[in-house]
Parts: structure tokens; sequence; C-alpha cells
């Protein structure tokens, strides 16, 4: 099986202007496609802005709305697979969700972030209850995780008793937590022996400064690809074979004993 070529786009686009987004969204897209990309990662809440404040009611939209008809238009355009933050609406909940669109435009997972943060997120959104949201890309086993959640050593352990080789993580990490995207997220890929690519907003936005640092980390702990402080898209490769070598090597997985663990849960 080929490496999956993985594009992170570091943007926080315009807060509250959804049009633009899916502009920035689009633009790219085409430079991931032409970098021979078969995935783009965009950040938390990234088709409205994360700092709407009491706009996010009315930016809400479902699943299967007019944001996502769009994403998809995009991905068949440049026949990639597009995963994207939105505010999701299902009746009178709101959830903070992400979705991920295939290269055929079809929807292939949703996720809503199970672990909220802050007074912001409490106040907006309802927590999902579903740990492993996955789907197939290329061979490759995806998993869904959003920003907060990929803090819990738990959750990202429930994604490799799973399967999951590739964990996309779009993300709002702020100002002064930057040393989640340092070390935590390597520690994470190594720890459950899968990839991580945890895809940050950047600059100032609302009383929010977000750090970038956006990246794409390997099983054995090292950062494939890492984006600076700024916009910026970044590629970077996701490949079996290493990942398959570095399973059978690393024996976290097969030395677990589960039965001791019991009492964590």
């Amino acid at each position: 099986m080929p490496p999956l070529r993985t594009a992170l786009l570091q943007s926080s686009g315009r807060p509250g202007a959804v049009a633009e987004n899916l502009k920035t969204l689009d633009e790219a897209a085409a430079r991931a496609g032409a970098a021979g990309a078969r995935l783009l990662v965009a950040p938390e809440l990234f088709l409205t802005g994360y700092a709407i404040g009491d706009a996010v009611p009315e930016l809400a939209e479902p699943v299967d709305g007019p944001g996502a008809r769009a994403v998809a238009e995009i991905a068949v355009r440049h026949g990639l697979a597009v995963l994207y933050g939105y505010p999701e609406r299902d009746g009178e909940r709101i959830f903070n969700a992400s979705q991920l669109i295939g290269p055929d435009g079809a929807s292939l997972a949703n996720y809503r972030k199970t672990h909220l943060f802050g007074c912001f997120e409490q106040e907006w959104f309802t927590p999902g209850d579903r740990t492993v949201v996955q789907a197939d890309l290329d061979g490759i086993r995806i998993g869904l995780l959003i920003c907060y959640d990929v803090e819990f050593p738990e959750n990202v352990r429930a994604h490799a008793l799973a399967g999951t080789d590739l964990l996309l993580v779009p993300t709002a990490q702020m100002h002064p937590f930057q040393f989640v995207a340092e070390s935590v997220i390597p520690v994470r890929a190594f720890e459950s022996q899968m990839y991580v690519a945890y895809v940050n907003r950047t600059g100032p936005e609302g009383e929010f400064e977000f750090v970038g640092l956006s990246c794409l980390a390997g099983p054995d702990g090292t950062v494939r690809t890492r984006a600076g402080r700024g916009e910026e898209l970044v590629v970077g490769e996701v490949d079996p074979e290493f990942l398959a070598a570095s399973r059978a090597a690393n024996p976290y997985l097969h030395d677990r004993r589960p039965g001791l663990y019991g009492s964590l849960a």
C-alpha cells in the first residue's frame, strides 16, 4: 500500500464568514491536490470560526447542511478527502463536530467532540457520546478526535485498540498550552502506535491567541512535518509499511495488562 499523502491546513480563516472560509478551503485543496495529497485536514470549527460567541446557534447546521455540500464539491473538484470542523445542529442540540468527506463527495464519518474545554464550549455545545469514530481511506483506517479530546490518553488508546492508523485532530489550541503540540502529540503517537495529525488555528481571535504548530507525528514519536506560528499548508506522508514495522517492534499494545486497569474507569 502506498503512503497516504496528507495536507494540514493551519489557518483561522475569517471568523463568522462561512463563504470566505470555504474559499480558503478550496484554495488549500487546490494546493494540496497539486502536491499529491489525498487528504486535507482543516482546524476545529473551521467552517464558521471558533470565537463566534452567541452566533453559534445562527451558524450551526445539520450534518448534511449547505456547508457539507460545499465541502463535498471541493473534495470532488480536487480529488481528495477533506476533514473540516463545524458546529453541528441536531434538533435543539449543537455539537462541536468534524466531518470527513471522501474524494467522491460522500460523507465518510462525522464526530462530535466528547470533552468540551472551557466556559465558551460548555455554554454552547452538547458533548458527544462516541469515543471512537472511524472511516477507511485508501486502505488506511482513520479515526477522529477534536482538540481537548486528544489530551485524554484513554481516548487515543481506545482508537489504538480499535485499529486506528491515522488519528485526525482538528484543533483550536491556544496560548499558553503550546506544549501539547510540541510534546504531548508525539508521545500520544508513540505510546499508541499510530500517526496523529494535529491541525491548529493560528493568531488572535476574540479573547484567544492560537499558537499554530500543527504537526503530523509518527508512531516512532518523531514529527514528520510541522507548521510554524502563521498561516501555512504543510504536507506529510502516512506510511502503512513503516507503521506495521513500528507496531511489530514496539510492545506497548501487546504487553498491556487490562485486568489491572479496571479502577481507572
